[in-house]
C-alpha cells in the first residue's frame, strides 16, 4: 500500500454563518456573491479564515491578487483546489481544505474582492500561475498607501505569441550577451590575439545568434518549462501519495540530467579517460537520488543548512580516500560534474517543481522552502562520480580535443546533432508531463496550447544557443587562452576576471533564477543585486582558476577553505539567502562556462604546461564558478541584515526625537 504523507487536507465545510449571509463583511474581507452563494462558500472556506490564508490550486493567494492592484481579476481554479491556513506566518500549517469549483474573483479598487458581474482579466493575467511579465507585480511592490504603480508593464499571452513579448526578451538577451562580446572583440582588435577575419566573422554571427537563442529560450521557459514544473509538483503533492511523488521525481531527475546538453559537452571533452555514456548515466542517477532527497526536504520542511554540511563533509572524506588511492588527477573532473548538470533545461524545471511542491504543502516559510533543490542536485553528481572514480581503473592520460572552427560543410552536421540532443531532452520532459496530464492533472486545453507554444520556443532557442556556442565561442575561447598566456600572465589573470564577470550575464538559467528569486522574495532581493553578486563571484573564480593554471597547485587549496567559509556563513545568514546562494552556484556554471571558459583555461594550460597538465590544472574551473557565488550571495545576506538593523535604529531615533520634541513643546 502506497505511503501517504499528511498535508492536513480535510473536506470542505461551509459554516452556517457564511451560508446564511452570502454577502457580508467578515474578517475585513467583502464577500463576492454569485446567485446567492458566497465566494468563500464556493471555495470551501471555513469560518475564521482571512484572505491571506487562501490559495487556489495554482498557488496564487487571494491576498496576492489583491495586493497586485488589478482592477479586475478572473481566476478559474482547477480540480482539487487547495486552500491553506498559516501562510501569513501567524498560525500552523493545518486546516487545509480541498474543493472543486470555478471561482471568479472581481477585485475592487481598494484591493478587496467585490461583487461585479461585468469583469474581465487584466492584461498579463490569464488565470495561470506562470508569470507573463518580466518582473510582474509582487506582494510588497505596492506600498501601504496603495498608490505605487508597477515599474514595468506586463504583457499578455496573446502579445507574447505575436511578438511583443519576444521583443522584450531579445532586449534582455542583448544586454546580457553584449558585455562578453565586447570583451572578446576588444581583444581581437589588439595585436595580442592573432584572429583571422573568418574567425572574427564567425564569432560575430554566433554572438547575434546567441542573443536570439537566449531570448527564445527565456520566453519558452516562461510559457512552458516553469508552468510544467509547478503543475507537476502541485499535482503530485496533492495526491498525498509520498511513494508516487518520490518515484516520479527520481525518474524525472535522471531523465532531465541525462538529456542535459551541458553534461554532454563536458563528457565529450573527457571521453578519452572516462566512458561518456557511463559518466552521463552515473551523474543522472546522482541527480535523481538527490532530487528525491530535496523533495523530501520540502515536504517535511527540513533545514537545508544541516543537510548541506553533512553531505559536503561526506564528500571531502571520500576525496581524502581518492587521494590515498593515487587518483587525485580526477578531482577537478569530479567537482566540475556537479556544476554542468544544472543547465538551461534542468534549472527551470527543477526550480518550478520545488515551487509547486512547497506552495501546495504551505507553511509560514513556504517561499524559502522552495529553494535548495538545485543545491542538492549539484551535490549528487559529485558524490556519484566520486564513487565511479574510486571503482575505475586504467589509463588517465588526457587527449586534447580539436578546437578549430568547423568548415561550412560541417555546420549542418553540428545543427543536426544539437537538434537531436535538444529534442531528446525536451521530449523526455514532455512525455512525462503528458502522462501526468492524462492521468492526474487534467489541465484545460488553453493551458496545454500555451505550454505547447512554449516548448517550440524553448526548442528553437536551445538549438540556436548550443550551435552558436559550439561553432563560434568554443574555438575563440581556446585561442584567447593560448594568446594571452603567451603574451602576459598578469594580463591573462585580468582578462580572465573580466570575462568571468561578463559571461555569467549570458547564462540563460541565471535569468530564470533571478526572476524566481525576485518573485518569491517580493522584490527584497533585487535582480540587480543578484547579478552583481554573481558576476563578482564568477569573475573571481575565473581569475583564481587562471592563477592555479599558472602555478599548477591542487584544486583543493581553493575548495576546502572556500566551502568552509560558505558553510560557516550558512550558520549565521538568513536561511533564504543560504538556499539561494547554493542554488546560484549550480546555476552560474552553465553552458557558456563549459563551452567558453573551460576551453579558455585549457588553451592557457596547453601554452604554459602542455596538454598533459590539462586534466589536473585546467579542469576545475566549472567547480570554482559553482563555489564562489556561495560566498558572495551569502555576504549579500549579511548586508541585508545590517541594512535592516540600521533602518530599525534610524526609525527608533526618529521616534525618540519626535517624542522629545513633543515633550519640549508641551513644557
Amino acid at each position: 500500500m502506497a505511503e501517504e504523507f499528511d498535508l492536513n487536507l480535510t473536506s470542505a465545510r461551509t459554516p452556517a454563518s457564511v451560508a446564511d449571509a452570502p454577502c457580508r463583511e467578515q474578517n475585513g474581507a467583502n464577500f463576492a456573491c454569485d446567485d446567492g452563494i458566497s465566494l468563500y462558500e464556493q471555495a470551501g472556506v471555513e469560518e475564521g479564515m482571512v484572505p491571506s490564508e487562501i490559495a487556489t490550486a495554482e498557488g496564487v493567494s487571494l491576498s496576492r491578487m489583491r495586493e497586485s492592484s488589478y482592477e479586475t481579476t478572473s481566476v478559474q481554479s482547477s480540480e482539487d483546489a487547495v486552500i491553506f491556513d498559516g501562510i501569513d506566518g501567524n498560525s500552523s500549517d493545518s486546516d487545509v481544505t480541498s474543493h472543486t469549483s470555478d471561482i471568479d474573483l472581481p477585485v475592487a479598487d481598494g484591493g478587496a474582492p467585490a461583487a461585479n458581474e461585468n469583469h474581465s482579466a487584466p492584461v498579463g493575467y490569464d488565470g495561470d500561475t506562470s508569470y507573463t511579465g518580466d518582473d510582474g507585480p509582487q506582494s510588497g511592490d505596492f506600498g501601504k498607501r496603495g498608490k505605487k504603480k508597477r515599474e514595468k508593464r506586463e504583457y499578455s499571452p496573446d502579445l507574447i505569441i505575436y511578438g511583443k513579448g519576444l521583443l522584450l526578451k531579445l532586449k534582455e538577451a542583448l544586454v546580457s550577451v553584449l558585455p562578453i562580446s565586447l570583451v572578446v572583440f576588444i581583444l581581437c582588435l589588439t595585436p595580442i590575439v592573432d584572429v583571422t577575419t573568418r574567425e572574427a566573422g564567425v564569432f560575430a554571427v554566433c554572438a547575434v545568434l546567441l542573443i536570439l537563442g537566449i531570448g527564445l529560450f527565456n520566453l519558452g521557459a516562461d510559457l512552458a518549462m516553469t508552468p510544467m514544473g509547478e503543475q507537476m509538483g502541485a499535482g503530485l503533492t496533492k495526491t498525498r501519495n509520498l511513494t508516487l511523488l518520490v518515484g516520479v521525481c527520481f525518474v524525472m531527475g535522471i531523465l532531465v540530467t541525462v538529456a542535459e546538453p551541458d553534461l554532454s559537452v563536458l563528457a565529450g571533452q573527457v571521453s578519452a579517460i572516462m566512458n561518456k555514456g557511463v559518466l552521463i548515466v552515473t551523474v543522472g542517477i546522482g541527480v535523481g537520488l538527490f532530487l528525491t532527497l530535496a523533495v523530501l526536504k520540502v515536504v517535511y520542511k527540513k533545514n537545508i543548512t544541516a543537510i548541506l554540511i553533512f553531505f559536503y563533509f561526506l564528500m571531502f572524506a571520500m576525496v581524502a580516500l581518492l587521494l590515498e588511492m593515487g587518483k587525485g588527477q580526477l578531482l577537478p573532473l569530479i567537482f566540475d560534474s556537479g556544476g554542468v548538470t544544472t543547465g538551461p533545461i534542468t534549472v527551470p524545471f527543477i526550480m518550478a517543481l520545488g515551487v509547486g511542491i512547497s506552495t501546495t504543502v504551505g507553511g509560514a516559510r513556504s517561499k524559502a522552502n522552495s529553494f535548495g533543490l538545485i543545491a542538492l542536485c549539484s551535490i549528487g553528481p559529485m558524490l556519484a562520480v566520486l564513487v565511479l572514480s574510486l571503482a575505475s581503473s586504467g589509463d588517465l592520460s588526457y587527449a586534447l580535443p580539436d578546437y578549430s572552427i568547423i568548415s561550412a560543410g560541417e555546420i549542418g552536421g553540428a545543427i543536426g546533432k544539437n537538434a537531436l540532443d535538444v529534442l531528446i531532452a525536451l521530449g523526455l520532459i514532455v512525455i512525462s508531463f503528458s502522462i501526468l496530464q492524462f492521468t492526474l492533472l487534467k489541465l484545460p486545453g488553453r493551458k496545454m496550447l500555451r505550454m505547447g507554444i512554449g516548448i517550440i520556443y524553448t526548442f528553437i532557442g536551445l538549438l540556436i544557443f548550443f550551435t552558436a556556442v559550439q561553432v563560434g565561442f568554443m574555438p575563440i575561447g581556446f585561442k584567447l587562452g593560448q594568446s594571452l598566456a603567451k603574451f602576459s600572465k598578469p594580463l591573462l589573470v585580468v582578462f580572465a576576471f573580466l570575462m568571468g564577470f561578463a559571461v555569467v550575464l549570458a547564462e540563460p538559467a541565471v535569468h530564470v533564477l533571478n526572476k524566481q528569486v525576485y518573485e518569491v522574495t517580493g522584490g527584497a532581493v533585487s535582480k540587480r543585486s543578484m547579478l552583481i553578486a554573481l558576476s563578482i563571484g564568477v569573475g573571481l573564480s575565473i581569475g583564481l582558476s587562471v592563477i592555479r593554471v599558472i602555478f599548477g597547485f591542487s584544486l583543493l587549496y581553493y575548495l576546502i577553505p572556500g566551502y568552509a567559509i560558505s558553510l560557516g556563513l550558512s550558520l549565521f545568514v538568513p536561511k533564504l539567502y543560504t538556499a539561494i546562494a547554493f542554488d546560484a552556484g549550480g546555476v552560474a556554471s552553465g553552458p557558456l562556462t563549459a563551452s567558453f571558459i573551460l576551453p579558455f583555461a585549457i588553451g592557457a594550460c596547453t601554452t604554459m604546461g602542455g596538454a598533459e597538465q590539462v586534466l589536473e590544472t585546467a579542469f576545475g574551473v566549472v567547480a570554482m564558478v559553482a563555489m564562489t557565488p556561495l560566498i558572495t550571495i551569502q555576504l549579500l545576506g549579511f548586508r541585508s541584515i545590517f541594512a535592516a538593523r540600521f533602518k530599525q535604529q534610524l526609525t527608533m531615533r526618529r521616534i525618540v526625537a519626535a517624542d522629545d520634541a513633543q515633550i519640549i513643546e508641551f513644557m
